[in-house]
């Protein structure tokens, strides 16, 4: 059976711990090194020793992202394990598998004949992960604010998949949603799913009256000038990915209530994101057993 191959869990959050336990459950042999909790089970192994985790396993599974600054793991922890000597570890008789996996690491793989699955690559995964995004910003929102979400007014800056979710959830808490981007589609489809929208370039005349700002875009787009607009109330709650898209020196010195939150599914619904990532790293396996 290719379940019976050893599987290797390093790194990451308290997604990588639910992954263990469910492929242990699964019949795998585990071995993890360096996640967030000790996982009890017969099946599942912690190893003090990486280089011992990439000899012992054939399939190696990082965190998502992988890596945030193209050089450490991604982990909860100090790890003596980087990018640079997984590209060493590697070898033909492994499978990499990882979210946002960096360039390096996939040249590596490239120049050696190594199999990797880059998880955030399957829209499956990216679509139900934004599940887990959409509830942790509402989350992020109620904890951030004074304010009731019902009744409020909200902007969404982009409109990409997280957004998506995020405004049917938040028009579900009866939040007046405006959607704001720069594709004549994308305020189309807000348009469609029953939103308000405006044009990126536009926005400005609205800030002030906003109650709560979520933005999804990965570039400067609240600078200075936007946040001076803003309501001395207002909640942002950026999710865009690192270093996200407010002015965050600006807003620290004016007091303004601006919060970048970054791996939300695996803060917020940890169990929920591993069951995703689980059901389709198994089929993934076993698809290349065939």
């Amino acid at each position: 059976m290719f379940s019976q191959i050893n599987l290797g869990i390093f790194g990451g959050d308290q997604r990588q711990v639910y992954m263990a336990e469910a492929f242990s459950k699964l019949g795998y042999r585990v071995y993890t090194y360096k996640t967030m909790d000790t996982v009890e089970n017969e099946n599942c192994i912690p190893l003090n020793n990486p280089k011992e985790l990439f000899e012992k396993c054939q399939v190696l599974i990082g965190p998502i992202p992988l890596t945030k600054d193209l050089v450490s793991i991604t982990a909860s922890h100090t790890m003596d394990l980087n990018t640079s000597n997984i590209s060493h570890m590697l070898n033909k008789s492994h499978i990499l598998i990882g979210g946002i996996l960096p360039a390096s690491i996939v040249n590596a793989c490239k120049e050696k004949g190594i199999p990797y699955f880059d998880l955030m690559t399957d829209e499956r995964i990216t679509i139900l992960n934004a599940i887990a995004t959409a509830e942790g910003s509402i989350l992020e929102a109620i904890k951030g604010s004074e304010k009731n979400l019902h009744g409020s007014k909200a902007l969404i800056l982009g409109y990409g998949r997280c957004a998506k979710v995020l405004g049917l959830k938040l028009k579900g808490l009866d939040v007046d949603v405006i959607v704001a981007a720069r594709s004549g589609d994308a305020l189309a489809y807000a348009e469609a799913a029953g939103h308000k929208t405006i044009a990126l370039k536009d926005m400005k005349s609205l800030l002030p009256s906003c109650d709560f700002i979520f933005n999804t875009i990965p570039a400067m787009v609240l600078d200075k000038e936007c946040l001076s607009l803003t309501s001395p109330t207002v909640t942002i709650i950026d999710i865009a990915s690192a270093p996200g898209g407010v002015d965050y020196e600006y807003a620290f010195k004016n007091n303004i209530n601006a919060k970048l939150c970054l791996g939300l599914p695996g803060k917020v619904s940890p169990k929920s994101s591993a069951d995703i990532l689980v059901t389709k790293i198994d089929a993934f396996m076993k698809e290349r057993s065939d």
